[in-house]
């Protein structure tokens, strides 16, 4: 089990660095492709993209495969797309690449998620869980700064041959520590969408868009926080988001033992933790030591909801939970874009910015609503975890 966990941390570590790596690159591949800053800024959008599409189709597209030849196949998929990344001539062409390179995430973390819980007791789903998504919080300590320290010094496209290098060690990692899966038992597309008929389990990805949504208007913008607000040196930022990954990391552990002992519980506290950290944060903000502590701290109560909020949402479609467990996926990446979004908004208004920080408080609060919501929803509906959507009518009559 710790080796086969080990391979999917491997994994889920190439994803994570190649998802974050562009950002800190835009300005040198916009520079080498001859394109503006902004227009280099659509490789992340075509990542996310690719991302939200891919996630329920391949996930749905491999329903009736064993588990372990779904996840080396989208791990060679992502392989490709990053391969042909390192290629690629100009920016209409990169924008494909990236596409494809993200296709495979979603469906990737899904398949993986229940491999994981599978492997053992129920009581230990969580932190199994919280290992694979160990490696995103480990991508952020090391693989996007060495991907950027490549990238800058080296050309942008030495990142991505690294990252396909991890691609083709999480195949081979995966066919040799991974145990071989039984294979899925056969199923309709009808029968896997069945559980997108349930009102919880759209309230439970709910929680999850706006969970994530708190972090990501502070993530968005916290470059320029930590060097308008805070007064660090762009020099000192780098470092800064190493303390950021550690924090991240700690963060999965914890939320990962947490959900095992009380799930619902774990859930609501994360989210008012969240809340809470992120006021003090953006009080802390202006102070160079309480503003690194702040940033620590966000860091740890942020990354404590991936697999609380990933093992929750699995526990509301059970016998759909590899297509469920994909779509917290294109959740969170909707969540990635909505929270740059509406940072961006109280930042042209002229808030400043700490007020992606206390807009990111009040979203963990309402992700806190609604997931108070969810379990008052699935106590009142028919059947363990059953809310169902009202259907419409048909109309019978010629």
């Amino acid at each position: 089990m710790p080796l086969a966990l080990a391979a999917l941390t491997l994994a889920a570590f190439g994803i994570g660095t190649t998802e974050f790596v562009v950002m800190g690159l835009l300005p040198t591949v916009a520079h080498d492709l001859d394109v503006s800053i902004p227009d280099a800024g659509y490789l992340v959008s075509a990542y996310a993209l690719g991302v939200v599409i891919g996630a329920p189709l391949l996930t749905l597209a491999a329903r009736r495969l064993p588990a372990k030849t779904t996840l080396l196949s989208l791990m060679a998929l992502f392989t490709i797309g990053n391969v042909t990344t390192t290629l690629a001539p100009n920016e209409p062409v990169m924008l494909v690449t990236r596409f494809v390179a993200g296709l495979p995430h979603g469906a990737f973390f899904g398949v993986g998620a229940v491999v994981a819980a599978g492997m053992v007791s129920a009581d230990r789903t969580a932190k199994a869980v919280s290992m694979m998504f160990l490696g995103l919080a480990l991508a952020n300590i090391a693989g996007v700064p060495l991907g950027t320290y490549l990238g800058t010094t080296l050309g942008w496209r030495s990142a991505f041959v690294v990252v396909a290098a991890i691609g083709v060690l999480s195949v081979i990692a995966i066919a040799v520590m991974i145990p071989p899966q039984p294979k899925a038992a056969p199923s309709s597309v009808r029968d896997e969408l069945a559980a997108f008929r349930r009102g919880d389990v759209w309230l439970a990805l709910g929680t999850v868009t706006v969970g994530f949504a708190s972090i990501f208007t502070v993530y968005s913008y916290v470059a320029p926080l930590l060097t308008e607000t805070g007064g660090f040196t762009a020099t000192s930022v780098s470092y800064l988001l190493v303390l950021l990954g550690v924090g991240m990391t700690v963060g999965n552990v914890i939320g990962g033992r947490a959900a095992d002992r009380a799930l619902v519980p774990s859930l609501y506290t994360a989210l008012a933790a969240l809340a809470v950290v992120l006021a003090l944060f953006a009080l802390a903000a202006p102070l160079k030591i309480t503003a690194a502590i702040g940033l620590f701290a966000a860091g740890v109560a942020g990354f404590s909801l991936g697999p609380i909020m990933q093992t929750y949402v699995m526990s509301k479609a059970p016998d759909s939970a590899s297509l469920v467990s994909a779509s917290v996926q294109s959740a969170f990446n909707i969540a990635n874009s909505l929270g740059a979004y509406l940072g961006g908004l109280v930042i042209s208004a002229g808030f400043g910015y700490t007020a992606p920080v206390w807009l990111g408080a009040l979203l963990a609060v309402v992700g806190l609503v609604l997931a108070v919501t969810v379990t008052a929803a699935t106590r009142r509906g028919q059947g363990p975890g059953a809310l169902p959507i009202p259907q419409p009518q048909l109309n019978n009559q010629q």
